[in-house]
């Protein structure tokens, strides 16, 4: 499957997570006054979409509000209107879908996203989420690619946004979180085997897992390795060695030179 390459203002802007959050400072992660500050700081953005009970793609990370709300219980448990009105905590601002994000990004700087896992969820049919982000970018012009853990969703992608990169986000598999695997399915997920087949435009991975054969070998190719989620600028030149690009945040990334 042909996959579109990565723009190469990718590989040079170091990219914010969850856009430039400092929450005691009034900017909250995917919130709109930390994307207004990672544009005017010249970085990257990182976001992170889930659904909408009405099948509205917002910009959240987690599937529940608690954690950065003062409300509680599922995102695709409310309508885009009630999560719009939703402050996050430290902000003034409610959750945004990410049709505002792109209008106020507007192409300045790129931007990385993140469709979350939605295997499992019963709230849309399977492929919603995948079908409201490419409807969402259809006609954006500034720099902007779709990753996600999930394979399917990434190969639901190549064919609902073809010209649109897209890439695998990855990791090491192991740990508690990963017990689940069969040996067989973790070495799978280790060896980034599915590359091809979901016409994947790069990956975005651990960052202390970097030096795998599987990751190492895709650089090779030439394939852009980026890396998620620094937060000590000592451990930047580290992972700079081995991957194209840094995710970042807690700190702010220098540019390089």
């Amino acid at each position: 499957m042909n996959a579109p390459a990565l723009p190469a203002v990718f590989s040079r802007l170091p990219v914010t997570h969850r856009a430039l959050h400092d929450r005691d400072a009034g900017r909250p992660e995917n919130g709109v006054e930390a994307i207004h500050a990672a544009v005017d700081a010249g970085y990257g953005i990182e976001i992170d979409l889930q659904l909408s009970s009405d099948g509205v793609a917002m910009v959240f990370h987690d599937y529940k509000l608690d954690r950065v709300t003062a409300e509680t219980g599922a995102v695709d448990a409310r309508s885009a209107a009630d999560l719009q009105a939703i402050k996050l905590s430290g902000g003034e601002a409610g959750i945004p879908t990410f049709a505002e994000v792109l209008a106020l990004v507007g192409g300045r700087v790129p931007l990385l996203v993140e469709l979350k896992d939605q295997d499992g969820r019963d709230a849309h049919a399977p492929g919603t989420l995948e079908a409201r982000a490419a409807e969402a970018v259809a006609g954006y012009t500034g720099p902007l690619a779709f990753m996600s853990f999930n394979l399917g969703m990434v190969a639901r992608l190549a064919e609902l946004a073809p010209d649109v990169p897209r890439g695998i986000t990855t990791c090491s598999y192991e740990g508690e979180h990963f017990a689940h695997l069969s040996e067989a399915a973790r070495a799978h997920l280790q060896a980034i085997g599915d590359f091809e087949r979901v016409g994947a435009s790069f990956i975005s991975h651990e960052w202390q897992d970097l030096g795998r054969d599987s990751v190492q070998a895709l650089r090779a190719r030439g394939i852009p390795v980026l890396c998620w989620t620094l937060r000590d600028p000592a451990d930047e030149a580290r992972a700079r060695a081995l991957a194209e690009n840094v995710t970042f945040e807690q700190y702010r990334a220098a540019f390089p030179t």
